[in-house]
């Protein structure tokens, strides 16, 4: 049943998006054999460009993440950890060290290259969280590598009635009210949203046409546009010149999900393992500065 106080959010948007399709992750096991599900593959990075991953993770059993992320290379890219519960200590070649905690973000610019590690500091309890990886455009990829660690604190929320938005980049909201998130980036504007909707919700976000997005449910269950979601899966969001942005309405059950959009590199994309560049000749020289020693 909706909750009648929710009927006076507004509705500010003419033509939201629809669905193009549902994605279901597929499990495996990175790192020292943490369990996870990668949600967005590499055979999505062009539909989705410039997103090249995510994955989400989330266990009560110590087996699946305790042997965490050992020492391991990246170049080229930017990758964003978002902890929901538990605690991730990081280290790198570069002297950086953070403790990422419940409701934290990790903003890694790995640029011409990093080597860093990321070890559970728990025993027990819960582990949960996402990783996105997000591409830079060619000319930032050899860019010096770099850090940002974000108390939950200091991630600023939108609110209205039965709604709270988590605001990790970009802006939250349509019309009057909008909230700047903690992240922005000039070439790739994403925008990462954490959504959370009391039963029979409803948030409404604008997104520029040409960016491109999905919306990941991993709480309850949502209708994203006319499209029933359920929990666990992606909605890849339709490309419209037309639309304006997306509707997110949660069902009889509060609902948590990510909206994460972005305008598109339209770049070639060459990847091997945790290296991303433009073309196979810069993967071989990122191989070969990793083996040397001269990547971080």
């Amino acid at each position: 049943m909706t909750n009648p106080t929710l009927e006076s959010t507004p509705t500010t948007l003419a033509r939201p998006r629809r669905v193009e399709r549902l994605v279901v992750g597929r499990p495996t096991r990175d790192g020292a054999g943490v369990k996870l599900t990668r949600v967005l593959t590499q055979d999505l990075q062009l539909r989705l460009d410039p997103f090249l991953m995510l994955d989400a993770f989330g266990t009560d059993n110590a087996d699946d993440y305790i042997a965490g992320f050992p020492d391991h290379p990246h170049r080229g890219f930017e990758t964003v950890t978002y902890m929901i519960a538990g605690r991730m200590r990081h280290r790198d070649s570069a002297g950086h060290e953070g403790l990422l905690e419940n409701g934290g973000v990790q903003w890694m610019t790995a640029g011409r290259g990093i080597i860093h590690s990321e070890l559970p500091e728990q025993q027990e309890g819960r582990m949960e969280g996402f990783q996105l990886w997000l591409n830079l455009p060619a000319k930032d990829k050899m860019v010096p590598a770099g850090y940002r660690d974000i108390p939950a604190a200091e991630i600023p929320h939108w609110r209205a009635p039965g709604v709270d938005v988590a605001v990790i980049a970009g802006v939250a909201g349509s019309g009057a009210g909008v909230v700047a998130g903690a992240v922005q980036r000039e070439h790739t504007e994403p925008v990462y949203l954490d959504i959370h909707l009391e039963p029979g919700a409803r948030f409404e976000q604008a997104l520029p046409p040409g960016h491109h997005g999905f919306v990941y449910v991993y709480r309850g269950k949502a209708q994203v546009g006319d499209t029933p979601v359920p929990s666990q899966r992606m909605a890849v969001l339709a490309q419209d010149a037309a639309a304006d942005g997306v509707v997110v309405q949660a069902g009889a059950e509060a609902t948590r999900a990510l909206l994460i959009a972005g305008r598109p590199l339209r770049e070639p994309i060459a990847q091997y393992g945790p290296f991303v560049m433009n073309s196979q000749a810069q993967i071989i020289e990122a191989v070969e500065d990793f083996r040397a020693g001269r990547l971080g």
